[in-house]
């Protein structure tokens, strides 16, 4: 084999053949786009550059430290997800203190009520008296004397703050109070009723609202359920077939919520007072909305008051503080001193009770009763429920110039003729002449998107503004609105969305 000559030329750096195999790959080039990207992450400022500007020094100020970096970090992190390439530092500390400042905002906004119902229960029910208010700040802002007898120096008895007030102002022996009304019935019945017996009508077994069921009351009561009468129509023998030895009490349930009429019967309170006397058992009337005044006096319907009720010889009534009576969320129960002295040695009694604001508040309410006469102007319930047509009317012609100006043509707005409700379970038949604002789109094709759209955006004003959608309007019921001004400011306010997009 003859052996092949070793060429002395030198190799070419632009032949193939001559080309040296290299094992290192040489780094992937990244592609324009992605790398003018990456070049834009890189120009974002660092937390530190952020925090030492302006507003990041505001937003430590104001919210601390911790709060400000972990709020920077989050707006970093947004514009890394959004590739976004500012590098400016102090607009990030901007949107770090947007960002802080919602969620600093309470949870529990105040609202304009315009639903036309007053006693909203999604709205808080009944606005508290200027004198409830400040009762209940002084009790918040030092210590009160809440169960401690300034005279003996010994221990005192809660209760004792509204014991005298109640039984002034219904005629019952004695009161106590818990946290509401749901809690009074149940306590009660806990009470003189468990492992026994429980008689009812039929037409009585009401549902309050959330689902919220007598039946289902009482069982967790310990009670059992015993059904009288039919749904419209309940007899006296029908109660009195149902009392035995297992009886524990006779319950009346005020039906404040809904109206049965036509053929029907019920058996007064004042004849279960007599049948109950006769068979040894207590009766309980549980007037739900309860009022400590006649309805009438101020133009609507009559409403059966706590002292009727004691009057027509119920051993216990319960009811509502922060429905017709106006004050905060609280249940009542006044009558016999010998039961109310049973129903404060339940062990019950310490879970359901109310502290110190909401006594300083109920207070400060029931004292207003003493004056009748200045009630309606100085209780915010009785005050709205009670205030004229003439005025609300006013009210409305002086809003709609603004209103409309706003919405720019693309709604039609007038003023309009409505009626307004009282609510939360209160005289659910009467009605209150009333006026607002009536909202219409100017077409019918996709009007009712529009007006979506339209009550979304009240709802996200700085201070929502809730109404009613009706007969292809969105009506904004004035009676509650007592604060023109503040609902011009809020007008002022509205965002509407691009009808286009």
């Amino acid at each position: 084999m003859s052996s092949r000559p070793v060429s002395s030329k030198p190799v070419s750096s632009r032949g193939t053949s001559s080309k040296r195999v290299s094992s290192r790959r040489a780094p992937r080039q990244p592609a324009p786009a992605a790398a003018a990207g990456q070049t834009g992450l890189r120009r974002l400022p660092s937390v530190e550059q952020v925090l030492q500007t302006g507003p990041g020094v505001a937003a430590v100020e104001r919210f601390g430290r911790q709060a400000a970096v972990g709020a920077v970090r989050a707006a970093l992190a947004q514009a890394r997800a959004e590739r976004a390439t500012s590098d400016d530092a102090a607009d990030f500390g901007t949107r770090a203190i947007a960002r802080l400042e919602a969620e600093a905002a309470p949870r529990l906004r105040p609202v304009f009520n315009l639903t036309g119902t007053v006693l909203h229960t999604n709205l808080g029910r009944a606005l508290i008296a200027d004198a409830a208010v400040e009762a209940a700040t002084a009790a918040m802002r030092q210590a009160v004397a809440l169960e401690f007898d300034l005279e003996s120096g010994g221990r005192g008895e809660r209760d004792d703050h509204l014991r005298g007030l109640l039984c002034e102002l219904t005629g019952a022996e004695d009161a106590t109070v818990v946290n509401n009304n749901a809690a009074a019935v149940l306590l009660a019945l806990n009470t003189f009723a468990k492992g026994k017996e429980a008689v009812v009508s039929r037409g009585e077994l009401i549902e309050i609202g959330g689902a919220f069921r007598m039946p289902d009351i009482m069982a967790r009561a310990g009670a059992r359920l015993v059904e009288v009468g039919t749904t419209n129509r309940t007899h006296r023998k029908d109660y009195t077939g149902a009392l035995g030895p297992r009886t524990g009490l006779i319950l009346k349930v005020h039906t404040s919520n809904y109206r049965i009429e036509g053929f029907t019967r019920e058996v007064s309170a004042r004849e279960l007072a007599e049948i109950a006397r006769g068979h040894g058992v207590p009766l309980i009337n549980d007037l739900g909305s309860g009022t400590l005044i006649d309805l009438t006096r101020f133009g609507m319907g009559h409403e059966p008051t706590v002292a009727e009720a004691v009057a027509e010889g119920a051993d216990l009534v319960t009811f509502s503080g922060d429905k017709l009576l106006g004050g905060p969320q609280a249940g009542f129960i006044v009558g016999r001193k010998d039961l109310i002295a049973k129903i404060n040695r339940n062990p019950m009694k310490r879970a359901l009770r109310v502290d110190k604001v909401r006594l300083a508040m109920l207070e400060a309410t029931l004292k207003l009763y003493r004056d009748p006469d200045r009630l309606a102007q100085r209780l915010p319930t009785l005050r709205l429920l009670s205030r004229g047509k003439r005025d609300i009317v006013a009210s409305a012609h002086r809003l709609l110039p603004a209103l409309a100006a706003r919405l720019g043509g693309r709604f039609r707005v007038e003023v309009c003729d409505c009626v307004s409700q009282i609510g939360s379970g209160s005289l659910p038949a009467e009605t209150l002449p009333s006026a607002g604002l009536a909202i219409a789109p100017p077409a019918a094709r996709g009007g009712g998107r529009a007006l979506a759209a339209l009550a979304a955006a009240l709802r996200a004003l700085p201070v929502p503004v809730i109404g009613r959608i009706e007969n292809q309007r969105l009506v904004l019921d004035l009676r509650c609105l007592e604060d023109e001004a503040g609902l011009l400011a809020s007008f002022a306010a509205i965002s509407l969305p691009d009808p286009a997009a």
